[in-house]
């Protein structure tokens, strides 16, 4: 019996899909039903991951996108939402398909369907092909983010840094230009280069490039100063600091 969660504030749309779960999937249970962000951590923290996970993304509290800024979600999502602006952000966070309320049979249907056909895709390679295919990890070179009627491009290369801001996710620009984000900091890390970007703290991704200064600080501390200035001083703590230096220091190697 696979288990599914779903994440919706307003009880007559959790009812219906509910019931519309019962009708379509019946080797199925509705193990919990979440009403804002701040359960949703609770419940994510502390529960095992489901099967599949039907997601409102406008909740009491905020978008449920903040949700991953806190705890990691490890399964299909299928989100519901009577908007239809927040589709690209939907597929960037585990998103299988994307369902505009109200949500009918024939929609949850299909929905279900794309989801068994990912599930039977093979995960990784054979044995016999593992030793002669290099698997390639295709990392974002541009970002689209909407913004009322439009899709506002952010070339990843002008990318200063990443921060989180009033639990609002922000790209700071090499022109000094600032642009909200509607992902969080741990679904963006995932799309960014490593070799190129690195997680200095909980608040911050920082590029390499725009790295100007570093300063010790006491304890073993890291204080980096960038080339356009930042809301927040950026601090990377003293556990971190060796991962960073040798982030830095093997990247400058390679780009010298």
């Amino acid at each position: 019996m696979k288990k599914i969660v779903i994440v919706e504030d307003e009880a007559i749309a959790a009812d219906h899909l509910q019931r519309l779960i019962a009708l379509t999937m019946p080797d199925t249970t509705v193990v919990a039903v979440l009403q804002s962000i701040e359960e949703s951590i609770e419940h994510f923290s502390h529960n095992p991951p489901p099967d599949l996970v039907f997601m409102d993304i406008h909740l009491a509290d905020g978008l449920a996108f903040h949700i991953f800024d806190s705890v990691p979600v490890p399964c299909p999502i299928i989100y519901t939402t009577a908007y239809d602006q927040y589709a690209l952000q939907a597929f960037n966070a585990n998103g299988i398909d994307y369902l505009l309320k109200p949500i009918d049979a024939d929609g949850l249907r299909h929905a279900m369907h794309k989801l068994n056909i990912l599930s039977r895709q093979p995960a990784a390679a054979t044995p016999d092909t593992a030793h002669s295919q290099t698997p390639q990890t295709k990392y974002r070179s541009h970002f689209l983010i909407p913004v009322r009627d439009k899709l506002i491009p952010i070339e990843v290369s002008q990318i200063a840094c990443l921060y989180l801001e009033d639990k609002i996710t922000r790209a700071l620009l090499l022109n000094g230009r600032r642009q909200i984000f509607d992902h969080p900091l741990d679904t963006i890390m995932e799309q960014l280069d490593p070799n190129h970007f690195f997680r200095a703290n909980r608040q911050y991704i920082v590029s390499h490039s725009a790295i100007q200064e570093i300063s010790v600080w006491p304890i073993g501390k890291l204080a980096l100063t960038l080339a356009v200035n930042t809301p927040g001083r950026i601090i990377v703590s003293k556990a971190k600091a060796p991962e960073f230096k040798q982030w830095y220091s093997h990247n400058q190697t390679v780009e010298n």
